[in-house]
């Protein structure tokens, strides 16, 4: 989207006074002593995460406490304040807090917006490959066969034989389909759109899987998988980035470490919940376990237990009402997110957030993934692969056309994160019309 116009003076200001009483108002009611709360505050989400570690970490009896401390210390810290009546003064405080985040991302929002996409003609020969298998059925449920063949798209259904949809795709292709589109989860999407890629097609995202993250940060309405057929015939044209590991693409993610370790589990799909705390013990704490080191440009990191490499970074919980979504598909760079928390010291700090040791957050354009096997399990958009070391992982700028609906319910302007010193200059200064606001 284009930014027109710049943030606004007014949710600045409103901003900044909340989060001023945000301070204040612990300070008025309590003096110096709020000094000493927020401290037992902090103190308690520090023990929480100290059980989180055990309780993932560790079996047997120490599973057991870290399952208490992750109760007791909430729970805790809740009745002191309570006993002391400090519960009203620190709730309102975080309230205050949270309204001055949501201020601040609204103040630094551009006021008006272009339109988002270049008009799309018509398809003459869609095709759409369909998984009925997909979100628990569906294709069926929604009758996306029919209303996909109504709309003039030839429909291929993929069967449980483990046919390839990428070759599916391909001979679609030879057969002169001038767009492709997946009815199914993020990683048939994936192998799909690379085809369209390198193909120069179009592609359509028909949300019918069970979580379609990839159609949530397009702004499809994923409750009504058939209104995105409507690309075929009213839409508009975006250019997206791919991600790729090595030569595997991904629209959303390639997950190294523990989880892909714990998804290569045959017994996962199944029991996801009791597979994950059999095998995190022997991957977080054991001396022999797997580690990895990332080389982006002049970062280095090493030891890691798990990485993230996002196609597009995600946004911050704390920035963010929308955590774990992208703001953009098409910045050119990959998000990194590297974790290592080998102690109960480093699990206690993860309360800093980004700040703490564990955590290691930046972005780029291109990133090397190492480990000391010759192979790497590597989950890409879900779907576990094992692939040789070193992973090259790339962004592929503008690689991928993507086809929406005109109208998607999703879709709405960027917000920012609240960046407090260009909420500062706004609210002191409003800047002159026409100016474009840069946060």
């Amino acid at each position: 989207m284009n930014e027109v116009r710049a943030g606004s003076a007014g949710p600045a200001r409103l901003a900044l006074l909340a989060l001023t009483s945000s301070v204040l108002v612990p300070l008025v009611y309590a003096g110096l002593r709020s000094v000493f709360w927020a401290l037992v505050g902090v103190a308690g989400l520090a023990l929480a995460a100290v059980g989180v570690w055990w309780t993932l970490a560790h079996t047997g009896l120490v599973r057991m406490a870290g399952v208490g401390l992750c109760v007791a210390a909430p729970v805790t810290v809740l009745a002191l304040y309570a006993a002391h009546d400090m519960l009203w003064p620190a709730l309102l405080s975080l309230a205050l807090w949270i309204l001055a985040v949501a201020l601040a991302r609204v103040a630094v929002t551009p006021a008006r917006f272009s339109a988002d996409g270049e008009p799309a003609e018509a398809s003459h020969h869609p095709w759409i490959l369909m998984n009925p298998r997909s979100g628990g059925g569906k294709v069926g449920r929604f009758q996306l066969v029919e209303k996909a063949r109504a709309a003039g798209a030839r429909v291929a259904i993929l069967d449980a034989g483990g046919q390839d949809p990428a070759e599916r795709a391909r001979q679609a292709v030879a057969d002169g389909a001038d767009l492709l589109a997946v009815a199914g989860g993020d990683g048939t999407q994936a192998l799909v759109a690379e085809v369209a890629a390198r193909s120069d097609l179009p592609f359509v995202v028909i949300p019918a899987g069970t979580r379609n993250h990839f159609a949530l940060d397009l702004g499809l309405d994923r409750d009504d998988p058939a209104a995105a057929l409507k690309a075929l015939t009213d839409g508009v044209e975006l250019r997206v980035d791919l991600g790729f590991a090595a030569d595997r693409v991904f629209v959303n993610n390639a997950s190294f470490g523990t989880y892909a370790a714990v998804v290569g589990e045959p017994a996962y799909r199944d029991r996801k919940w009791h597979t994950t705390l059999r095998k995190l013990p022997g991957l977080l704490t054991d001396p022999g376990a797997p580690r990895l080191r990332l080389r982006a440009g002049e970062v280095r990191a090493e030891g890691l237990q798990a990485l993230l490499v996002s196609n597009n970074p995600y946004l911050r919980a704390a920035d963010s009402a929308r955590p774990g979504r992208r703001e953009k598909l098409d910045s050119g760079l990959l998000g990194m997110l590297c974790v290592r928390v080998d102690n109960t010291a480093q699990a206690a700090g993860t309360v800093r957030g980004s700040r703490s040791t564990g955590f290691l957050r930046f972005t780029a354009a291109e990133a090397v993934v190492e480990a000391d096997t010759d192979m790497v399990p590597v989950g890409i958009d879900g779907e576990h692969v094992l692939l040789p070391v070193p992973v090259v992982c790339r962004s592929a700028p503008g690689a991928l056309r993507i086809r929406v609906p005109r109208d998607r319910p999703g879709a709405r302007p960027n917000r920012p994160g609240a960046d407090w010193r260009c909420v500062t200059r706004l609210a002191l200064r409003r800047p002159p019309p026409g100016d474009r606001f840069a946060p």
